[in-house]
């Protein structure tokens, strides 16, 4: 298997809604951007499914030692070969990567979140970094664009944390800010144990409008000269706010479940803004 044909596979296995975005983009930067989420998906994998903290900061510091060869142009995983010849041509730099491994090492020593500010430097790491190479590799030419990516970065990763709240659970992690529980009464125990309440929900429907308010923030930061060649961010987009409107409509039952778009309807999503340029 070649390296291309590695990321590829990584891509499509995933089952992401960014693998959508990908499909309408030319093929040198369909390239660049399916590397670049293959090795996102490579470190994120190692706090996901290593089951020992101890054998997950090994890998982790193998990531790191990894990026810095490859960089130095020796690149031994072919996600870093297939990554490296479009580092140049898109402003891929070693600091993104890093800070990508940076916040998956998070995970593995933080499981808790005092308030929101904490949550957003988090955030920034695994979401806003990722966010800002994707529009890089999708044609930035405004340095506004930047701060756009952040921001939707940052709303991308904070519905993932709502869909996402049983899973976490299971896990031991509660991403949702301390200080919010506290303000609405909802204990640890409770969602460790999957239960339900109308202070849960409460709860959870102020998560959705802070991400609803961060999503409309990023669309009125991009800029007009950049907005046609971040068309595959807004694909996303429209996915990912359609997926948070879902778990809205099912009333935040996400403790038990994980709710998802089936596929078809994230195509459905993807081709109405490349062709039609709605949301």
């Amino acid at each position: 298997m070649t390296p291309q044909q590695y990321v590829q596979q990584k891509a499509v296995a995933s089952g992401s809604s960014f693998y959508y975005a990908f499909l309408f983009l030319p093929a040198p930067r369909r390239a660049a951007i399916t590397a670049f989420y293959a090795f996102c998906r490579e470190v994120d994998d190692v706090v996901d499914e290593v089951t020992d903290p101890g054998v997950a900061r090994t890998k982790l510091a193998w990531w790191q030692a990894e990026v810095t060869k490859a960089f130095a142009g020796q690149p031994t995983h072919p996600v870093m070969q297939a990554l490296m010849p479009h580092t140049a041509d898109y402003g891929i730099e070693q600091r993104h990567l890093q800070a990508v491994i940076e916040g998956c090492h998070m995970d593995l020593e933080q499981t808790r979140y005092l308030d929101f500010a904490g949550l957003k430097g988090y955030c920034h790491l695994v979401a806003g970094i990722v966010g800002e190479v994707a529009a890089r590799i999708f044609g930035q030419t405004d340095p506004r664009t930047t701060e756009y990516a952040h921001r939707l970065g940052l709303a991308f990763q904070l519905t993932n944390i709502i869909r996402d709240v049983g899973e976490d659970a299971m896990l031991g992690r509660i991403y949702l800010p301390v200080s919010e529980l506290q303000q609405f009464d909802v204990k640890a125990h409770e969602i460790l144990k999957r239960q339900y309440s109308d202070r849960f929900t409460a709860l959870m429907r102020f998560q959705a409008e802070r991400a609803h308010r961060l999503y409309d923030e990023a669309f009125a930061l991009l800029p007009d000269a950049d907005r046609r060649a971040q068309k595959p961010g807004l694909m996303m987009a429209s996915i990912y706010r359609t997926l948070l409107r879902e778990v809205e409509h099912e009333n935040f039952q996400v403790l038990h479940q994980r709710i998802r778009l089936t596929p078809l309807r994230k195509f459905w999503l993807a081709w109405k803004v490349q062709a039609l340029g709605r949301m």
